[in-house]
């Protein structure tokens, strides 16, 4: 503008300058011209370091276990003590050999990482299974009648209120199985991303 290289043009440089403090600098040149930063040093903590300090002070793990059902389908659901990670897995059916496949799969995977399960805390659906773990090795502590556990029930209430959250903005009037099962596995993904305040305070 102020060296007239458009003919004819009205626009001012004040114009210009109105323009750019009412709407902001062109966000098309923003994004097109600005040189990307030189990003920081990357510093790498290796996932053994991390292992070997949760592994010295919480590694001798207390699982808490339920059954959790979302519109029928029933899920195996665990959390354990301190660490506070969680898992979930959609069981077929509530028969003793689908959920101690399914608790298997678990201990394996703690196992895997170097932690023991000395303990697993369900209530008295799963007294089936005290046989099987015992000779594993494992401690079943059972609640009184008509009792929970309650640090698994508050987990699966936190469970269900993120499934609601992402199938609130579904535009979906009813929900196929199959996304039924990944919302919930999407749940339990985001809440093990990210530590709770509880973390590593309850032993």
């Amino acid at each position: 503008m102020e060296k007239g290289l458009i003919p004819n043009c009205p626009i001012t440089k004040q114009d210009i300058i109105r323009a750019e403090d009412i709407l902001g600098p062109h966000l098309g040149s923003l994004k097109g011209k600005t040189m990307r930063k030189t990003p920081g040093r990357v510093t790498i903590n290796t996932l053994d370091d991390l292992l070997d300090g949760m592994l010295e002070e919480h590694g001798n793990v207390t699982l808490t276990v339920d059954i959790m059902y979302i519109n029928k389908i029933p899920f195996i659901v665990t959390l354990s003590r301190a660490i506070r990670f969680g898992t979930i897995e959609m069981i077929k059916d509530e028969k003793k050999s689908t959920i101690i496949k399914s608790l298997e799969q678990v201990i394996n995977a703690y196992h895997g990482r170097g932690f023991k399960i000395l303990h697993i805390l369900v209530d008295r659906q799963f007294e089936c299974i005290r046989k099987h773990m015992e000779a594993a090795g494992i401690n079943l502590n059972t609640t009184a009648r008509d009792k929970h556990v309650s640090e698994i029930e508050c987990y699966i209430r936190t469970i269900k209120e993120r499934i609601r959250v992402t199938t609130s903005i579904l535009m979906f009037e009813q929900l196929p199985h199959r996304l039924i099962v990944e919302i919930a596995y999407n749940a339990v993904f985001w809440l093990n991303c990210f530590r709770t305040k509880k973390a590593y305070t309850t032993h």
